[in-house]
């Protein structure tokens, strides 16, 4: 194909002459292997290769220097900005508006602007007034606009933006001048030391020849016009007619200027080419409905197109984004047995990046208990679940999990994760700031061992690895910060976010998959462009700086406007040469919002003269099975009726013993699939971290919080009877009491800070309030005497049932929430923060599934009835099963205790459980007889209503 690099080198190899003196200076390094390539296949006989390099590499060579790591010049900057600044800031607090600062340091040095000028306070006219000569009347309108707007701001936020506003041109010149101590710099600065000291360098007896470029900065302009006007430097544009003569093209927005320069428009063709126009390349645009469809269909253009051309090479896919690479990787074609990817992956997406930080971020879940260190079960169920782990030790990490489900056990001692093997004993260790970095290494060489050389998982240790010693350079060398485990995580996660893995190939053959800006001088036959969306390309409106927009084009440095005429020079320079050209983009956005579609497609349909162009957008339909979802039913196997077997007296003794909760059975009687699901086959809930105090949470804080206070005070108190005098002194305990439940619900240590979101803090309110209305309840029923408490003791009986092998004795087993002795009555307290009922109909209406007003909670404090009786037969009090129900705790007719009876017939409170228990038992055997049942399958409930918020509706298609 007859390219723009193609057209260069056959221009340069007709001119003849020593091409040994001439250096190409292109945009980047794969436009420069695509050069030496053009002028090999070129050549007639041997001749000098010209050097070639990037403009950054010419502006690092004529300085002699090169920038200095990033995270170093932002510790550097954090030095000096500690020593200008009043307010105590941390340095990975720090890193993020550094990184920021630093940015716009090196915009302001590579626009030549004056940062005195810039980081002036420009509130008093007088000062507009001075030595300003250098701005026109425009540029310093729009410096007065913003500070005039600036007034009308909120006085505290005018006062906190000057304090740093004033802040900066004493940290700039400060930064610099460390940084020139030290021998360091950054890309800014080398550029403008360029730019400025050009009249006293050495220069090279160089014909420089710059190839392909679109915008420069104001430092590189200069460079430029230097060349040319010294030493005769040449620029070869690669231009189109179609946007450079129509001024509302953005894509032309540097070139109209460039022509009207005095040293660049010279420059420029006397007859600007219009291949655009001329070649009518075939433009199809194409709709799905996901982003990932685009993948699919990307696959299916490419099978069509493999007939017609033989080389592949000449065929390219633009990616905006790289989530798409490996999805489009995944489903090329198998006739296509090269292909050359040119941008990089971000490391933040690779399995390695997620499995490390899960490592660190377990150290936010670490305790010592009894002088051992104990993690969370969370971060650890996370640990074994993922690859890395699982691959390394199945059976033990399987054992660690079931054992975890089956035991219900909370904290997990680091001890017994370490039996693992050596990885596991990496992994689960309470890391220090001394071995912080040097674990972190040893991990990653550990997952290295063993794999495939070159293999994409070794790519992303080695990644990693690189990255990680970096990291631990910086720290040992130059950073003088405690490493704390907080502050590695944040660093850690700041410092990989920037981070890209690097794809390696032959980049002269095959299928050619890039980025946007990577494709820059490069031309191909057939164009694939995905993600054409608003906000992907061109990629949104957000340039991140501390400048304000005002100001950046006073100063005339880089805004949006010049962002977006930089990426739409980008697409339309693929247009300049190509055949055929598909643009695809997707309808749903993220969130739920409707994607739009990107402005270049909505400008080629509506301006462009092209009779091959599609003025419709083909939409690709992705097939739906509208079949409905066949029912789920599960027939109970061998394998099944031997695992409801641990449940009874028939389990083998080496098998640890089960028992069925109330709320077993209440989801036997809801839906018998999900209660296989499970309490069979296992499956856990997924587990997510809920910003928000949701009823789950709330409910949690509330038994905390009550088996706080009166755990706690009995105790110390060393007795179980409360008396009137007590009561006074438990109020006292109520905060204490809130704070301890919410710091164990949210795995606070003891002498950590409290600091409560706006939510947690009315939660906190109302379990205070709920909590006194419990005291004031218990007040009128002194003295009475605390029999257990949730965290005391778990209530175990055993229920004999036919069975097909006989009778079988079933265990079952409940946690009751507070039982106590009133009077001459043991009441059995169930502590609710929902809405629960505390009428039923029957106790056959407690077990009948067909019932949708069928009494949960009644259901479940009988069955603590039966619990207690069992474990104290000798027992004669009546039991009265209550629900507190805290959202009426402060009505003046509240009632905890059970009612038999519904709507506005008379209702009979409960007063012993002993007078229900033989049609309770009946009812609940029958129940279980029908769990054991081997002709019972384990079906979907008829009622969908059930199904709204299962977890597993997603399983049965609901």
């Amino acid at each position: 194909m007859d390219g723009f690099l193609r057209q260069t080198a056959h221009t340069l190899l007709q001119r003849g002459g020593d091409l040994k003196a001439v250096r190409i200076i292109l945009p980047n390094r794969r436009a420069g292997l695509f050069f030496k390539k053009y002028m090999g296949q070129l050549a007639e006989g041997p001749v000098w290769m010209p050097a070639i390099a990037t403009i950054e590499d010419l502006f690092y060579e004529m300085a002699r220097k090169r920038p200095a790591d990033n995270l170093r010049l932002v510790y550097e900057m954090y030095q000096v900005f500690s020593a200008l600044s009043e307010v105590k800031e941390e340095f990975d607090r720090f890193y993020f508006w550094g990184e920021m600062i630093l940015k716009d340091f090196s915009d302001l040095d590579q626009f030549l602007v004056n940062p005195e000028k810039l980081f002036t306070n420009l509130k008093e006219q007088k000062i507009l007034d001075s030595d300003w000569s250098f701005l026109s009347r425009e540029q310093i309108a729009l410096i007065k606009a913003f500070w005039a707007s600036f007034e009308e701001r909120d006085r505290y936020y005018q006062e906190r933006f000057l304090q740093f506003w004033d802040l900066l041109f004493p940290l700039y010149q400060g930064f610099n001048a460390r940084l020139k101590s030290g021998g360091l710099s950054y890309g800014g600065a080398i550029y403008r030391e360029v730019a400025e000291g050009l009249q006293g360098m050495d220069m090279p007896a160089t014909h420089h020849i710059f190839v392909g470029f679109n915008a420069f900065t104001r430092t590189e302009e200069k460079l430029i016009r230097y060349f040319i006007e010294h030493q005769g430097a040449e620029i070869f544009w690669d231009i189109d007619r179609y946007y450079i003569n129509d001024p509302a093209q953005e894509a032309g927005l540097f070139f109209r200027e460039y022509l009207k320069d005095p040293v660049f428009g010279p420059t420029f063709p006397g007859e600007i080419p219009a291949q655009i126009e001329r070649r009518k390349a075939r433009i199809q645009t194409y709709t799905v409905p996901l982003k990932i469809n685009q993948a699919n269909l990307v696959a299916g253009l490419l099978e069509q197109s493999l007939g017609e051309l033989e080389d592949l090479e000449e065929t390219v896919v633009i990616l905006p984004e790289e989530q798409l690479l490996f999805p489009i990787l995944n489903l090329l074609p198998d006739k296509v047995r090269q292909v050359n990817v040119t941008m990089g992956y971000p490391v933040r997406q690779t399995p390695v990046y997620t499995f490390l930080e899960a490592v660190l971020e377990l150290q936010r879940y670490t305790k010592i208990e009894n002088e051992e260190v104990v993690f969370y079960h969370k971060p650890v169920k996370e640990l074994l679940h993922t690859v890395f782990l699982r691959e390394n030790n199945p059976d033990f990490s399987t054992e660690i999990l079931e054992e975890l489900r089956r035991t219900n056990t909370i904290y997990l001692p680091a001890s017994k994760l370490a039996a693992g093997g050596k990885l596991f004993a990496l992994v689960f260790q309470k890391l220090l700031s001394s071995n912080l970095i040097e674990v972190i290494l040893d991990l990653i060489r550990l997952l290295a061992e063993g794999l495939q050389e070159h293999s994409m998982e070794q790519t992303y240790l080695m990644q990693c690895y690189k990255q990680m010693n970096r990291l631990k350079d910086i720290f040992d060398q130059d950073i003088k910060e405690a490493v704390s485990v907080e502050f590695f995580i944040r660093i850690f996660r700041q410092v990989f976010a920037e981070i890209k893995l690097p794809f390696q190939g032959e980049p002269l053959e095959g299928l050619q998959i890039m980025g946007v800006l990577e494709s820059r001088n490069l031309d191909f036959k057939r164009v694939i462009v995905c993600q054409m969306n608003e906000g992907s390309f061109p990629p949104s409106n957000s340039m991140n700086s501390m400048i304000p927009f005002n100001l950046r084009r006073a100063f005339r440095m880089p805004v949006q406007e010049q962002n977006d005429a930089i990426y739409a020079y980008t697409f339309y320079r693929l247009l300049h040469r190509a055949e055929e050209v598909h643009l695809i983009y997707a309808t749903a956005g993220a969130n739920g919002q409707v994607a739009e579609k990107s402005r270049y497609i909505h400008q080629l349909q509506i301006e462009m003269a092209n009779e091959q162009i599609s003025r419709r957008d083909k939409v690709v339909h992705v097939p739906v099975d509208l079949t409905p979802a066949k029912a789920i039913s599960i027939e109970k196997n061998v394998a099944i009726l031997d695992f409801l077997s641990r449940y009874t007296d028939k389990r083998d003794p080496e098998q640890p013993a089960m028992s069925f909760s109330p709320s077993a059975i209440n989801m036997w009687l809801d839906c018998r699939l999900k209660f296989y699901l499970t309490y069979i086959a296992g499956l856990e809930t997924p587990e997510k971290v809920e910003e928000e105090v949701d009823p789950a949470i709330f409910g949690n804080l509330v038994h905390l919080s009550l088996e706080n206070l009166y755990g706690n005070y009995l105790r110390s108190k060393k007795s179980n009877r409360v008396e009137s005098g007590d009561l006074e002194r438990l109020r006292d305990l109520i905060f204490p009491a809130v704070e301890k439940a919410i710091r164990s619900q949210y795995f606070l240590e003891t002498d950590e800070e409290v600091n409560l979101g706006g939510q947690l803090l009315i939660a906190r309110d109302v379990l205070q309030k709920y909590l006194i209305g419990v005291l004031e309840k218990d007040a009128a029923k002194v003295p009475f005497e605390i029999i257990s408490l949730e965290a005391d003791r778990k209530y175990r009986a055993q229920l004999p049932i036919k069975t097909a092998d006989g009778v079988v004795n079933v265990s079952l087993g409940g946690i009751i929430d507070r039982v106590d002795r009133v009077g001459n009555a043991i009441r059995l307290v169930d502590y609710k923060s929902g809405g629960d009922r505390k009428d039923f109909k029957s106790i056959e209406s407690l077990f009948d599934r067909q019932d949708n007003s069928r009494n949960k909670a009644a259901m479940q404090t009988f069955f603590y009835g039966l619990l207690y009786q069992a474990n104290f037969p000798e027992n004669k009090l009546p039991l009265l099963p209550a629900l507190y129900n805290l959202r009426d705790i402060f009505k003046e007719d509240f009632n905890p205790y059970l009612q038999e009876g519904t709507g506005t017939k008379s209702k009979k409170q409960v007063m012993d459980y002993a007078d229900y228990s033989e049609r309770y038992l009946q009812e609940l055997t029958s129940c279980l007889e029908e769990i054991f049942n081997p002709t019972q399958v384990f079906d979907q409930t008829a009622d969908l209503k059930k199904c709204q918020y299962c977890p597993f509706s997603e399983i049965c298609c609901r």
